[in-house]
């Protein structure tokens, strides 16, 4: 709950918690788990009301929650769906699960190469288990598949974009850090597609790092934009265009295989 609260006040929501959700009731979604592992829960959203499937499919929208990831971030990626979304998109939500009592204070969102205890299985993983779960549920362009990571989605984010077979071609990501040692080589930016945003006054994730991002990542081949905004470490406003925005630059950049 403080989560949400704390959520809803960076994005200047003033209400309550109930009518909070009420805005996106609208939505559809669902809470589901890929196959019968309990610990690989996402949620479905979309498609939006009366949309109908392209006919090479809907794009996906692969969303990474920073903080602890959990799940009550959802009506926040509701709203990322329903303001800053074509209609012909769909998206997912996986959920952080906890390893270990207080993981989230270091690594939310555990990697090959950033790995915690009692771990059975790695974000890069869950998050290719639930984009296969998600073709499932509806028809998917496997050309217009995205990820936006922010704060501790954005490394996982990072270490996807750069694991060889990964299904998505381009990624949004905002405050966030950027740490070559632990992600795999820098070369799987080939080809790829980043669309990076940062304040200068971020006082969580150094803004030098994202900088850092954007000149490794065009080193290595990989087209990137970079988005500079005030305020610190919170999304730049207005939120949902801004979201927009990022997302067609990475509609005409990112080239999937």
């Amino acid at each position: 709950m403080r989560t949400l609260i704390v959520l809803l006040v960076t994005l200047g929501f003033t209400g309550s918690i109930a009518s909070a959700a009420d805005d996106v009731a609208d939505i559809k979604s669902e809470d589901v788990i890929v196959g019968k592992d309990k610990n690989k829960r996402y949620f479905r959203i979309g498609p939006h009301k009366g949309a109908k499937a392209p006919k090479k499919g809907y794009a996906l929208l692969v969303i990474l929650p920073g903080n602890n990831g959990s799940a009550s971030f959802h009506p926040f990626c509701k709203r990322i769906f329903k303001h800053a979304l074509p209609k012909d998109f769909v998206a997912v939500q996986p959920v952080a699960f906890e390893w270990k009592k207080g993981q989230s204070k270091h690594t939310t969102w555990p990697t090959k190469k950033s790995r915690v205890n009692k771990m059975k299985f790695t974000t890069e993983e869950f998050v290719d288990a639930v984009i296969k779960d998600a073709k499932k549920w509806q028809k998917i362009d496997p050309k217009r598949i995205y990820m936006l990571g922010w704060s501790s989605g954005g490394p996982p984010s990072y270490a996807i974009s750069l694991t060889k077979g990964s299904k998505p071609a381009g990624y949004f990501v905002v405050m966030s850090v950027f740490h070559p040692s632990k992600l795999p080589k820098l070369a799987g930016a080939k080809g790829k597609a980043y669309y990076i945003a940062h304040s200068k006054a971020d006082e969580v994730c150094e803004f030098k790092l994202a900088k850092d991002a954007e000149r490794e990542l065009k080193k290595n081949g990989a087209k990137v934009a970079f988005k500079e905004y005030a305020g610190g470490h919170k999304w730049p406003m207005p939120v949902y265009p801004e979201i927009r925005t990022g997302i067609a630059w990475l509609e005409k950049n990112a080239k999937s295989k």
